[in-house]
């Protein structure tokens, strides 16, 4: 695995992933966890590269994009990390939009339950 920019982040705030990248997570992972959730919500099936799909296997799901993603938010510095994060929250959103919400229930303590 080589490492990969991330798109749209600064040439600091890539840097810094490929520091983290170097010293606790895998080279390239960030970019292709940010790959990977961003097909996920937008709903787009295709085929992974050869470099995306070492990560990305049938028992994972895309789910694993977007941990792999909250991790590196919470190791990043700030400054890199509010980059990412932008980035992140802006396809969160995405999904959230798509997603249909069912009201909780709030019992009352006199309910009884």
């Amino acid at each position: 695995m080589r490492y990969r920019d991330v798109p749209g982040l600064s040439g600091a705030a890539n840097a810094a992933v490929r520091v983290l990248e170097r010293d606790r997570l895998t080279p390239g992972v960030v970019s292709v966890a940010l790959s990977v959730w961003s097909s996920h919500v937008h709903g787009t099936r295709r085929r992974w590269r050869r470099w995306e799909a070492e990560f990305t296997c049938s028992c994972c799901g895309e789910e694993w994009a977007r941990d792999k993603l909250r991790e590196a938010l919470s190791m990043l510095p700030p400054r890199a990390a509010a980059e990412l994060r932008v980035k992140v929250e802006r396809l969160d959103e995405v999904l959230l939009e798509r997603t249909h919400h069912v009201p909780t229930t709030i019992r009352s303590p006199h309910d009884g339950m």
